[in-house]
């Protein structure tokens, strides 16, 4: 094994033992747990974003993913589970998982909900075998006074995801790149 195998290895390793120390929901007991897990993170998004319920009731659906934790050191990944919401009803149970390679240290928890603004774009979603997030998604973003804003343009996207309660020590979250998969929790 040559040394920089060694290092990609251990790298992977500890990036694992850091992602398997976090408090993610992994072993939850079920569908209860993500329930509610999903109704305190809307709960708080709502309260404390509230321009996010204009997006809530022009939603065909929403992907409420309440806690995902993301850990690297050079090779790095992200976890969470979570539930897709029609009507305000649970409809389905999903996972998100992420893997990167690069320059990074650290671990982050943050939440994030994917608002599905078009049917066309929820059927797609529920009909993939596995959703990979990448360009077609937009985000909103908190401006200086920490309101969310989405722009014209963004209201008009057919996915826009909104990422908060970012805590942690690496820098910004990304959902590119993040699969999202059906479960039976």
């Amino acid at each position: 094994m040559t040394i920089q195998t060694r290092r990609v290895f251990l790298a992977g390793g500890a990036a694992t033992v850091a992602l398997a120390g976090c408090g993610n929901g992994i072993s939850s007991p079920g569908a209860a747990n993500i329930d509610a897990r999903v109704q305190s993170t809307l709960n708080y998004l709502y309260n404390t974003y509230p321009s996010t319920m204009d997006l809530r009731d022009k939603a065909a659906g929403m992907l409420v993913m309440p806690l995902i934790t993301k850990a690297g050191l050079g090779v790095g990944g992200s976890y969470g589970r979570g539930a897709l919401l029609v009507d305000g009803m649970t409809i389905d149970y999903y996972s998100a998982a992420q893997a990167s390679v690069g320059f990074q240290i650290g671990a982050q928890q943050y939440a994030h909900v994917l608002f599905f603004m078009t049917d066309d774009a929820l059927f797609t979603f529920r009909n993939s075998a596995g959703y990979e997030a990448g360009a077609d998604i937009e985000y909103a973003l908190r401006d200086q006074g920490g309101n969310l804003q989405a722009s014209t343009t963004t209201s008009l996207s057919p996915v826009i995801g909104v990422v908060f309660g970012q805590a942690g020590l690496i820098a910004g979250a990304s959902l590119k790149g993040t699969k999202y998969t059906r479960i039976i929790p």
